[in-house]
Parts: C-alpha cells; structure tokens; sequence
C-alpha cells in the first residue's frame, strides 16, 4: 500500500488504501527519513560493547567499565547533542532503588533521559525509548563480557540518533529519548519513565520502544533488510470490567491507542520508506516475553515495541563462546547498520508526525443503531488549536487498515449518510492547517488515548 494513491474529496465517502494517515506529502518528514547515518549509529554501539558489560548489577562508579561507564557516556552524548542544537534538549536523570527477584539487594535503576519541549502543547508528549543494560546466559553474572550490541545496543543507538536528528526541528509536542536501565532484571527502567510521567502529568500519546532492532538474519536462516515488526496490546491494560462488557458487544478489541500508534508508524514510515514493510503483529510483546513499553501501557499510556524481522537467539542472552563451530553472544559484527538506520527513520517520522500534528481527540462515540446512517461525534483534545479541523475514518470490522474517511471540518460531529453502524469500526483524526495529522482515536473507551 503507498499513500500516493490517497485522493482527498468531499464526497459521501473517500475509498483509500490509508492506515490512518492521508496527510499530504510532507517535506520535512522526507527529509528526517534520510537523514539518519549508518556510521553514527556504529559509532553508538562500538561506545556501548566498549564498556564490557552493562548489566544492572555491574560496577556503577568505573570510569572505562559497567553501567556506570556506560550511563555517563550517554549522558554526555546527549549532551553534547543538547549543545549543537542550543540547549534545545534538557538532559536529566530519573532513578529508583530496587530489589526484585533478579535484583537481591537494593540496587539504583537510572534513566538518562532527554527533552525536547515543546511550543505549543508541552504536556503533550512522544516518548522513544531502549535499555543501556546487558546481560549473559546467568541473568545475575555481573561481571562477565555482556556486549548487548543488538540487545538493546541497537534501540539505545536508535534513540540517540532519533535525537540528533529530532533536535534540529521544533514541535508544538514534546518528544522525550529514555536510555533505559534494568530492563533485564525486570522491565525497571520502563517502570521508572512510565511512573515519572505519571507524576508530572504528561499526556503520554506513545511510547515507541526499540528493542533488538539491528539485525537481519534470523535463527531460521530468514535474511531480510525491509521488515521491521511493531507490537501492541489490543485492549487496554487499564480497561475496567464495564469497558470490557462494553467493548464485548460493541467492538475495540484490535483498536486501543497503542494499535492505532501502531498502525500510524507503519503508514507514515512505509510512506516515506521505500521498499520498507513495518509488520502490525496484534500481540502486546513476542509470545510469553516483555519489553519496557508494557510499563506505559500498565499505566493507561499508548506504547509500542519495535522489533527485527527475524530474531536469532543464539545472539541473545548468551555468554560470548564458540560450540561445536557456532557463535553465541551478543556481539557488533551481527548487525546491519543500512537496516538499523532505517529503524530509526520509521521511529524519528513517527515521532515528528505525532509531535507535529495536533492531540487526538477525546470522547469519541458513535450512533446508529437501527438506522441506515451513522453519527460519529467527539470533543477536541486539551491543548487542541481553534485552527484544528477533524477527519472521521471508517472500516470494514475485519480489515487492519483505515479504508474510508471524510473529512469534516472544524464540527465536532459528522453524519455518514448510508453507513450502517453494524457493519464498520469507525475513528476520528485531528488535522493541522498544514496537513500534519494525528492517530485514529477509535470510538468508546476501548480507543481512548488517555484515561478519563
């Protein structure tokens, strides 16, 4: 599907190959897709096996070794980021002390965390992140080489490239880069940023976390440089047993936030990506695993994980040996930069978009029942310019993509003259002056971006 084919109209009803973004070809969005740079990416991950290990547990205060090497090297490198751009991002630290089952003594779990605020709508926010730490086959060994170049080097690179790329632009959002820690010993650093978000009252619209993203050949042999896969919970985490019941009856289950995050990065980076496949897989996580994204989505926040085509785990949670002729260990020369760079193109273009483009709207609800026609309705979100207008879409109840829109102006309601409510899943979009447009909110609780 390629969004040259989208044709706006004022028409009863416009018949488009569109996932939730018929914006028009946008400029700056061409240029963020090939802006990101293989060899920077390298550079971030050559840096990052450099310190040896990066487990939770290693030593906190070397200079040359450990978490703490590692966590003051990103630190400065944001920083120095933050500098090119005139302080345009505001560096900071966000820290617990944890025990847990794979932490038996307390233990400081620090983010390093960069913010681009923005103009207009700053409590409005775009998160990317990865995780700094590392580990071997004993998720305890500390001190063993951990090198971690794809798990989770390759999503620590993506964001610090997302930021250089992203500060030299300014966004009515913020947009916020999380480097991670203790995600191996139990998703503590998504915890850590998912709560702190909540306590400064950020409206989170998306988490986009990375997480083994650079490489391009799989365990079963499978070798491909065009497909990235994103996961999404379908239903809320948050969603109480009268949504549920709700939802039961009335439809939501592939149409939370998080799957409609979805759906808008795999429409806006194959746009602007050619030859380039981002692969909606309707599972919270891979099966039975977890990621730092599921902290936000546990908190009513939208979140997604970005994942490689194929995974090897052979080059996972291993110690660095040879058997029997086969490489185990996470190390560099697995990962292919031309492929990770693209990764972090799809996670910079969605980022922007959603940053550029005005909040989703809220309360969006839908009547019709025994009737030939349909009401979609819905109430701008807070922050929402006077100069925002609306787009309702519709869909088959069994299709994945946003197939039909109208455009509605600046009305917060629309009559869809002729479509039965049975028989479509129906959304709204809100749409700047200059075209940029925010994710489908799907109607009901069951879509909603953020809890009442």
């Amino acid at each position: 599907m390629r969004f040259s084919r989208i044709l706006l109209c004022a028409t009863a009803a416009c018949l488009s190959p569109a996932l939730g973004l018929a914006a028009p070809d946008d400029a700056r969005l061409r240029e963020i897709a090939a802006a990101p740079d293989a060899t920077e990416l390298r550079a971030t991950i050559s840096a990052l096996v450099g310190f040896g290990t990066r487990h939770t547990l290693s030593d906190p205060s070397s200079a040359t070794r450990g978490i703490g090497a590692a966590r003051n090297w990103a630190r400065a490198r944001l920083e120095k980021i933050a500098a090119d751009c005139g302080q345009c991002l505001s560096v900071t630290t966000f820290a617990r002390s944890v025990t847990g089952e794979r932490i038996p003594s307390p233990t400081e779990v620090v983010d390093v965390v960069a913010i681009q605020k923005g103009t207009e709508d700053p409590d409005r926010v775009v998160v990317l992140t990865g995780h700094l730490d590392s580990r071997v086959s004993d998720v305890t060994n500390s001190t063993a080489d951990a090198p971690g170049a794809d798990d989770d080097g390759s999503g620590v690179a993506a964001v610090i490239e997302a930021a250089r790329i992203l500060s030299r632009y300014k966004f009515p959002a913020t947009i916020v880069y999380g480097v991670l820690s203790g995600e191996e010993q139990g998703l503590y650093g998504g915890k850590i940023l998912a709560e702190t978000a909540k306590e400064h009252h950020w409206r989170v619209e998306a988490d986009l976390n990375n997480d083994i993203v650079g490489a391009i050949r799989g365990q079963n042999a499978v070798v491909d440089n065009s497909r990235l896969r994103v996961f999404s919970e379908g239903t809320r985490a948050v969603e109480t047993a009268e949504e549920a019941r709700r939802r039961r009856f009335e439809g939501g289950e592939d149409d939370s936030a998080s799957r409609n995050v979805a759906r808008y990065a795999k429409a806006v980076a194959e746009r602007y990506l050619p030859n380039w496949t981002v692969a909606l897989i309707y599972r919270v996580d891979r099966y039975r695993r977890g990621g730092d994204h599921e902290a936000f989505n546990e908190l009513g926040f939208p979140g997604v994980r970005f994942t490689e085509n194929a995974e090897d785990y052979r080059h996972q949670h291993q110690d660095v040996r040879v058997e029997n002729g086969v490489e185990y260990g996470d190390t560099i020369d697995h990962l292919d930069f031309a492929y990770l760079a693209r990764v972090t193109a799809t996670n910079a273009l969605a980022a922007a978009a959603m940053a550029w483009a005005p909040s989703p709207p809220t309360a969006v609800k839908v009547a019709g029942a025994v009737s030939p026609d349909t009401r979609v309705s819905w109430t701008p979100a807070s922050g929402t310019a006077a100069a925002t207008t609306y787009r309702v879409y519709w869909r088959d109840t069994a299709s994945a993509a946003w197939t039909n829109f109208r455009d509605a102006g600046n009305a917060e309601s629309l009559l869809l003259t002729n479509v039965v409510i049975d028989d479509y899943e129906f959304g709204v979009a809100s749409v700047a002056p200059d075209g940029t447009e925010s994710p489908v909110a799907f109607a009901g609780s069951a879509g909603a971006f953020w809890s009442p």
